[in-house]
């Protein structure tokens, strides 16, 4: 009862450390996302068009997307021979610091081309950091968790996005709120970005107090570690890493919509304020921080690429009826928090719950943090990093109507129903206990579930 007690108690200190190192990465990148289309297309991509102003700097936004496989790769390499949490560390030191910086950014009124130029390269460093972060927080989780409860406990970590999220749009609605809209754009932005030096602080006393997976513990020990864990995962799992890129895409694509997009849609086309449209985004991940367990546990249940298929169908059909009551609101700002919170707050759970789980279950422990850092983050590119430009540019093209929108979020959840339903068609190597995967993965050029 004492050793399960003691057991107990490192698994919480674990997901704990994951799930704050989350929180304070999410905010840092997705802050960049909430004020790239309200506030960066005014002071660093200003134009006569306000829709390529947009498009300007949601690129800039993409392009965090773009550099995150090479931060997955990075680290992931790094985190499969020197180990999980020495990465966790510094990743999250990057994506602090770059995030600080961003906001001490002089405008282009001020220093001209040179403001996109820092604002790009570090839009890039934001990238690599949390482009190893993600993978390092949710194995600390699934590794150390009863085989029974990784889908629950990997999920934890997930909560950081939510958290994040919740934070940015806050922090943002509060500053809104407080400030006129000339302080806001003039200074009031910059401390959002500036509080990320204090939140980094928190999070690496935090980090630095835990201990290394028992499975890659058990790996260091057997001398087992790959010399270059990204070739090797490319030769024995590729047909895992395609099926877990396009599982990924309705993540990426509805996220992006609800979260990111949505902002500049509700405030330019439906013409509410800046600060209730925060709000209404803000509840919605105040509403998936609950959801995302629930969701994670039910994988444990059911079986995680069930619960993954399900859900992104009914997720991505509910982009239809949301986005009509935000069209057809009536001047009824609950119908539009409603339009936001029940497809975003609960249903895109169903996904982002089982998620961290069922990609590591598509690798065993010498690769595990590679591929599902590459996974995740490669699949970003066009499933996220893209999401608000092809958003903005279907929404023009649709003459103000959100429907083109609506359909492209549909493809997207039947490509990854379609993947979810492949994944559960063959045990994975991630089901399988430690000593025996250890065993399966001993000789690296054989497939170990062929």
């Amino acid at each position: 009862m004492r050793a399960t007690t003691v057991e107990e108690k490192k698994i919480r200190k674990v997901v704990i450390s994951a799930l704050v190192g989350a929180t304070i990465e999410w905010y840092d990148f997705f802050l960049y996302g909430v004020v790239a289309g309200i506030v960066f297309n005014k002071l660093y991509f200003p134009g006569s068009d306000p829709v390529v102003s947009t498009l300007l700097a949601y690129t800039t936004f993409a392009v965090g997307f773009v550099t995150r496989p090479l931060g997955g790769v990075i680290f992931g390499h790094f985190g499969d021979k020197i180990g999980r949490k020495s990465m966790l560390v510094i990743t999250l030191m990057i994506m602090g610091v770059a995030t600080f910086l961003i906001g001490l950014v002089p405008t282009y009124a001020q220093i001209g081309v040179a403001a996109p130029v820092l604002l790009l390269l570090l839009r890039i460093a934001q990238g690599i950091g949390l482009g190893g972060e993600w993978g390092g927080a949710v194995l600390m989780a699934y590794e150390y968790a009863p085989k029974e409860k990784r889908g629950f406990h990997a999920s934890l970590p997930q909560i950081g996005l939510a958290i994040g999220l919740c934070l940015a749009s806050g922090v943002v609605a509060m500053l809104s709120c407080l400030l006129t809209d000339e302080q806001f754009m003039s200074w009031g932005w910059r401390i959002a970005f500036l509080i990320s030096g204090v939140m980094v602080g928190v999070g690496m006393y935090i980090r630095l107090h835990v201990q290394e997976t028992p499975e890659f513990a058990a790996l260091k020990q057997r001398n087992a570690e790959l010399r270059i864990p990204f070739f090797d995962m490319l030769l024995r799992y590729p047909g895992n890493v395609l099926k877990g890129m396009g599982a990924r895409y309705i993540d990426g694509v509805f996220f992006n919509v609800f979260g990111v997009f949505s902002i500049n849609y509700l405030t330019n086309t439906i013409k509410i304020s800046r600060t209730e449209a925060l709000l209404g985004v803000m509840a919605a991940a105040v509403m998936m921080c609950f959801f995302i367990p629930f969701f994670g546990r039910m994988s444990d249940r059911l079986g995680r690429p069930k619960v993954y298929m399900w859900g992104s169908l009914i997720t991505a059909a509910a982009s239809f009826p949301a986005f009509w009551l935000m069209t057809n609101n009536g001047g009824s700002m609950f119908m539009i928090w409603l339009a936001i919170s029940i497809p975003f707050g609960i249903l895109y759970a169903s996904v982002y719950g089982p998620e961290a789980a069922l990609f590591c279950d598509l690798f065993d422990a010498k690769v595990r943090y590679t591929g599902i850092s590459f996974v995740y983050q490669c699949s970003g590119i066009f499933a996220s990093g893209i999401t608000p430009i092809i958003a903005t540019a279907l929404l023009k093209s649709g003459g103000g109507q959100p429907w083109q929108i609506c359909t492209y979020v549909m493809f997207a959840g039947a490509v990854s129903a379609w993947c979810a339903w492949l994944i559960g068609r063959s045990p994975m190597p991630g089901d399988l206990p430690v000593k025996e995967t250890l065993k399966s993965t001993s000789n690296p050029t054989r497939p170990a579930m062929r």
